[in-house]
């Protein structure tokens, strides 16, 4: 599932289900959970182990905020019909809106792709700056609480050992607090201690799919004009696994990531990111380097070893009461920018699946719908990544030629801008995988290249 496929969120469509729910972990994917079944529940206490800012800033619980963030169309839009007015307020608050049909610097399969023949407005903004406009907006939400610097503990779970019911956490004033509730989300993350708290439990963990790709990305910020709005993208490719992305942000800054897999890491000193930059196919971001000065020498430095997917879908028990959202249940390679739109559409699903089920069953529906989202951002982000014969882990079906078939589109769309139009809406989770394969696009890309007399 995609944009196009998921049910928007309508408030209308959800009558109250149950006293009280609890959110671990006040991230992007908790955020969203929150305001989701926010409709649903006389009270949502979202409990976070990190101090939180009423300004953007970089925190603990999020290393990887430091780095350049994709806000794809499905998490965009679903953004704007959570939080009416989203738009605004980042704009207000210094956010960008770039084309990203034109603005967009796109290079794949040795060349820029042209630009495309639609408008495609792209917001451009640092990850911090998302999270606490979104934090905002959820705490303004009737009968929601946010509780900082509080420590998850455990479940509280019913004598037979089949109903979670509430939590335990040390609070802010280190004491040890029990939270009942009539639901307990998940979404503390790839550390999730869920699948080990199941087998502790009696239950069956879900089977884990681990692709490894060994990455590390590095970002220095530079000064920006301010009506300078340049972005670039460059992908990785088996020939040269060295990725690359300069985004405008707020505070007329670029944030400037580079990034390589299977050992061929950034350096986290200026002189050794700028020669890492100085060997990319592309003199762009080089003469970026060498023409604007930096905020500051501190460049920021993130591992990624692998993608992970908890295949919760395929359980026969689970216990009543509980769900797991976010990078909990898969967490992708970084480079394709999916996390937090992927997160959008499960929440919209927690919505669907509690308006139009109740809390019979949430768990094994939930998991079932969100699945049909995982599996589209899963197979273009391990598809990609095993281009690299590094790459280990289970292959989704038909990887080989489908990478092929990419390759080839975005050679064709270094000349075709209609290919680059529905290359990034697929990219961007907002149409299928399958529209790449329409007759119309198939053409344009299989037809024989034109030579030159």
């Amino acid at each position: 599932m995609t944009l196009a496929t998921v049910p928007q969120y309508n408030s209308e469509r959800t009558s109250i289900r149950g006293e009280h729910a609890v959110v671990l972990g006040a991230g992007m994917a908790g955020l969203l959970a929150a305001r989701a079944v926010a409709d649903a529940f006389d009270e949502v206490t979202i409990i976070e182990r990190d101090s939180l800012p009423d300004e953007p800033a970089d925190r603990r619980g999020v290393p990887q905020g430091r780095h350049v963030h994709v806000m794809l169309e499905a998490g965009k839009a679903t953004l704007e019909d959570l939080f009416p007015g989203y738009r605004r307020d980042l704009l207000s608050a210094g956010g960008l809106e770039i084309d990203g049909a034109c603005d967009v610097n796109f290079y794949a399969e040795g060349d820029f792709l042209a630009d495309g023949p639609h408008h495609l407005p792209h917001y451009a903004a640092t990850r911090p700056l998302y999270e606490q406009l979104v934090r905002h907006r959820v705490a303004d939400c009737d009968g929601v609480e946010l509780r900082s610097r509080c420590q998850f503990r455990d479940y509280l779970i019913d004598e037979a050992a089949t109903t979670v019911e509430g939590v335990v956490f040390t609070n802010e004033a280190a004491a040890v607090e029990e939270c009942d509730a009539t639901l307990v989300i998940d979404a503390t993350g790839r550390t999730s201690r869920t699948p080990a708290w199941l087998e502790s439990h009696g239950y069956t963990p879900p089977p884990l799919d681990e692709v490894h790709i060994d990455l590390a990305y590095s970002t220095l910020v530079l000064q920006r004009p301010a009506a300078d709005h340049r972005s670039f993208v460059m992908t990785l490719s088996p020939s040269h696994p060295r990725a690359a992305g300069v985004l405008p942000v707020e505070g007329d800054r670029w944030l400037v990531t580079v990034a390589g897999v299977h050992g061929d890491h950034p350096p986290t000193d200026p002189d050794g990111f700028g020669e890492f930059v100085a060997s990319l196919p592309i003199p762009d971001i080089e003469r970026l380097l060498e023409a604007y000065p930096r905020v500051s020498n501190d460049i920021a430095h993130y591992p990624f070893p692998s993608n992970l997917r908890h295949r919760y879908e395929t359980l026969d028990r689970f216990p009543d009461g509980l769900v797991v959202i976010g990078d909990g249940i898969a967490s992708f390679n970084p480079l394709y920018g999916q996390g937090m739109s992927v997160a959008a559409l499960e929440a919209l699903v927690l919505h669907q699946v509690l308006a139009t089920g109740g809390l019979e069953g949430l768990a094994p529906r939930f998991f079932a719908r969100s699945s049909e989202i995982i599996d589209v951002a899963w197979t273009m982000a391990v598809g990609s990544d095993h281009r690299f014969p590094q790459t280990t882990g289970p292959k989704p079906r038909g990887t080989g030629l489908m990478s092929r078939y990419i390759a080839r589109l975005n050679r064709k769309a270094h000349t075709d801008g209609a290919l680059r139009d529905a290359f990034l809406r697929v990219m961007m989770l907002e149409r299928p995988p399958t529209t790449l394969l329409h007759p119309g696009v198939v053409w344009r890309v299989l037809q024989p290249s034109r030579r030159l007399a």
